[in-house]
């Protein structure tokens, strides 16, 4: 059985495991990221890939990074909440552990993860995932393969056009669809109803301290939970949104499977729900045809350890 190391690179902490080739984690380990810092995060990466392989065989490195990698899946080129800019990432880590390393986005990492080991593990051929976290990302596998473009920034989920001359996205566009369906569309939606509205938002401001300013994504879901109705229509707004881009991509690539992670399906029905609901209304002219199913992601936070660790074992 070969083992395999996966690291993912965040802006708050480096996680990393030793994986094997059925996708369990034997053993994890996970330091803080200096991220303002290149060399120190290079530093912590190297020592934890270090400390994973000492007394294993390991075939190789993989790194999953919050970023943009280059084709060749060795230089990070931009990471927007590190300090990393045209960094040769794979050069110094396979340098300093002695193997092979293959660096590539953290998006495309935890998609294939569950292409191969997750939610979608049944399929052979397809599978697009939205990752709904506090922007929206995510990764597309057609043919059995991740699909990374030219220059090995594709499948930038969140920037699709949504909604024309919309709210202003971080990525300098107006009306991405991260801003309407991601856990920051989400406390945006429920914040200005609370404020619209106070009545219908008893639970909610409860938990914000009476300031609606206050409300976070946290406290969307457990007043949600609680029957607070404000709550629950900011997940049914989020969904609606969701289930929209899902027919899309429907139309467009026709996989076998949609998956959505991130942490915002720990909501359960309360986004599922309304997202299926809004996905069968934008296709219902395809009711006679063979659609994608959707499904919550099933790995969630070590995603990106077994995507990582899979992809090194590839190179």
């Amino acid at each position: 059985m070969t083992l395999t190391i996966g690291v993912d690179v965040g802006g708050t902490k480096v996680a990393g495991g030793v994986v094997d080739e059925t996708g369990r984690v034997l053993v994890q380990a996970r330091r803080d990221t200096p991220a303002d810092d290149v060399a120190k995060t290079r530093d912590v990466i190297i020592e934890l890939a270090t400390e994973l392989a000492a007394g294993r065989t390991v075939d190789a490195v993989g790194i999953g990074a919050a970023g943009w990698i280059d084709a060749s899946r060795s230089t990070v080129l931009f990471a927007p909440n590190l300090a990393w800019r045209d960094e040769p990432l794979r050069e110094y880590v396979s340098a300093a552990v002695g193997l092979p390393v293959i660096v590539e986005n953290d998006g495309n990492v935890a998609a294939w993860a569950e292409f191969r080991h997750g939610a979608a593990r049944d399929a052979d051929d397809s599978m697009i995932m939205f990752t709904i976290g506090t922007g929206v990302g995510g990764g597309i596998i057609l043919g059995g393969e991740l699909v990374r473009g030219a220059n090995g920034i594709a499948a930038e989920l969140g920037h699709m056009l949504t909604v024309p001359d919309g709210h202003q996205c971080g990525c300098g566009r107006l009306g991405c669809i991260e801003q309407y369906a991601s856990g920051s569309a989400l406390v945006r939606f429920a914040r200005a109803a609370a404020r619209q509205e106070p009545h219908r938002a008893t639970a909610l401001l409860e938990l914000a301290g009476g300031e609606a300013e206050a409300i976070t994504g946290p406290m969307v879901t457990a007043a949600a939970q609680g029957g607070d109705p404000v709550s629950a229509e900011a997940f049914a707004q989020v969904g609606r949104w969701l289930g929209t881009s899902l027919a899309d991509m429907a139309q467009i690539l026709d996989p076998q499977v949609l998956v959505v992670g991130g942490g915002v399906i720990d909501a359960g029905d309360l986004l599922m729900g309304p997202t299926r609901r809004s996905f069968a209304d934008a296709l219902a002219q395809r009711s006679r045809l063979p659609v994608a199913e959707i499904r919550p992601a099933e790995l969630g936070n070590t995603a990106g350890v077994i995507g990582a660790a899979d992809l090194a074992r590839r190179i």
